[in-house]
């Protein structure tokens, strides 16, 4: 499974830079000030998510498989999408109420990284 979290990070981390990109080159003109900025914080988390999930995956490796780095990924996955997807249609539409769903992206991310503590600990 852990391969998978790899390689499903490794895609989200090309997916965060074609997204930068498209961010300052296709949107620059297109959205405000303000809402861009909105597109690059997403773009930003979405990086450091897709990189988190690289480093747990070789951390499990280390480990052996664990629920809780298991779950952990699950959580930065479900996260990075409620938080950097909601972000990415924020910017584009505008729709504000999109905005309720961000914080809970941040919270299921935090869990993750919870959860990756708690096995690092357990295994110490």
């Amino acid at each position: 499974m852990f391969p998978k979290y790899f390689a499903i990070g490794a895609i989200n981390a090309a997916l965060a830079i074609a997204l930068g990109a498209f961010g300052a080159h296709g949107l620059e003109k297109q959205l405000t000030e303000h809402y861009l900025e909105v597109f690059e914080t997403g773009v930003r988390y979405h990086m450091y998510s897709a990189l988190g999930l690289m480093l747990i995956a070789l951390f499990a490796k280390q480990i052996g498989s664990s629920k809780l780095v298991l779950n952990g990924g699950r959580l930065i996955v479900g996260g990075t999408i409620l938080f950097s997807g909601s972000l990415y249609v924020l910017s584009i539409s505008g729709f504000s109420k999109l905005g309720i769903i961000t914080p809970l992206g941040g919270v299921a991310i935090l869990a993750g990284w919870v959860c990756v503590i708690a096995a690092a600990f357990k295994k110490a």
